[in-house]
């Protein structure tokens, strides 16, 4: 039997002449948590909608555990949704509407009240089993659909932005809780965001979207590391993407300019098979020399002019003009906030070869 639980073949969904998705080809295995990640209207939510069974493809098949889903209709396909708006039923308590779709399908009341418990185990509500929604907390209701998807007992479990109505903190303790419950369920998840820290934090696999198609896939830590474009470099965390031009070799670096010139980086990268236009530099990466630092001839050395600093806490964000056409941004830690030059002043700055990564498009 095929450890593959969902699969979308040569997926395209258009509404009228316009294209929504397009040619989209995926395979999730069974017990992995994966995440959809894109800009509004780049066809994650369609994506989603399509494996529920409430949009149809245009084109091309989705299948779950191997069988073609393409005419089920959405209660025929075992499975669970979690939205946005938890919908939970007000005069319902926590268990009554956890039990609401099995008592929906039929089944016996030891039947529901096994699933019951089982789902309230599952997502740490055991004592809140008899109060109602308006009782609970943010988080607590965004368990509560969490639960009553899982009591059936689903194949997969599609989840839509589900965090999407919590505050920061409550977003970033569920974030740890959702990824707990999914591997002790051991149950495949499709999660839909528009977040990638959300993304970043809780996915086993990344799917990137970008304008109806699948942009990059891949563990969290090689998205972010290895980008294949400016688009997923820029989308997922913040980067440096500078235009190059004059691309050589200069073993064992790549050498090239930026900024129209005037400044020239060396990348570790082998020779590319295709033409380079930008480089993707990570702010972290930028390292900060101090003025009496001899600077590591391994390394890029820039010189130019801080024009900002913005604290963001643990870190401080500078923006560096190197050249009158190009800037770049450094993140260090807050703790060298006080051996920062001023507004205006001269400041170095070094990269790592090996941290300039070459892009195509």
């Amino acid at each position: 039997m095929s450890n593959i639980d969902i699969e979308l073949v040569s997926v395209s969904k258009s509404f009228g002449h316009v294209s929504v998705v397009k040619d989209i080809n995926l395979q999730i295995p069974k017990g992995e948590f994966v995440s959809i990640l894109g800009p509004s209207g780049c066809g994650k939510t369609t994506t989603l909608n399509m494996i529920a069974g409430f949009n149809a493809p245009s084109l091309g098949d989705i299948r779950i555990r191997g069988r073609s889903q393409v005419h089920v209709p959405p209660e025929r396909r075992n499975i669970g949704l979690v939205f946005q708006n938890y919908a939970l039923f007000p005069h319902m308590t926590v268990a009554e509407n956890i039990g609401f779709g099995l008592r929906m399908r039929g089944a016996s009341r030891s039947e529901i009240g096994t699933a019951v418990r089982d789902a309230l185990r599952g997502v740490h509500l055991e004592a809140f089993a008899s109060r109602y929604p308006k009782e609970l907390s943010g988080g607590q209701q965004q368990r509560v659909a969490l639960a009553r998807a899982i009591a059936p007992r689903p194949s997969v479990l599609l989840l839509d932005e589900p965090l999407s109505n919590l505050d920061l903190k409550l977003r970033e303790a569920m974030r740890v809780e959702l990824k707990e419950i999914q591997e002790a369920l051991g149950m495949t998840f499709v999660y839909v965001t528009h977040d990638q820290e959300e993304a970043m934090a809780m996915s086993d696999r990344i799917v990137v979207m970008w304008q109806g198609a699948i942009a990059q896939e891949g563990a969290p830590a090689d998205i972010y590391s290895r980008p294949q474009t400016s688009f997923v470099a820029d989308f997922i965390g913040r980067s440096n993407i500078l235009p190059i031009s004059d691309l050589v070799s200069h073993p064992p670096h790549l050498d090239f300019a930026v900024g129209g010139g005037a400044v020239r980086l060396r990348s570790a990268e082998s020779w590319p098979g295709q033409d380079m236009r930008f480089c993707c530099i990570r702010p972290e990466n930028v390292r900060l020399l101090q003025d009496s630092e001899a600077a590591p001839e391994a390394l890029n050395l820039l010189t130019g002019r801080l024009r900002r600093i913005v604290n963001l806490g643990a870190q401080v964000e500078l923006l560096v003009e190197v050249d009158p056409n190009l800037a770049v941004t450094a993140v260090v830690r807050s703790t060298l906030a006080g051996k920062l030059p001023m507004v205006g002043e001269s400041i170095r700055l070094a990269i790592a070869p090996e941290d300039v990564q070459l892009l195509a498009r």
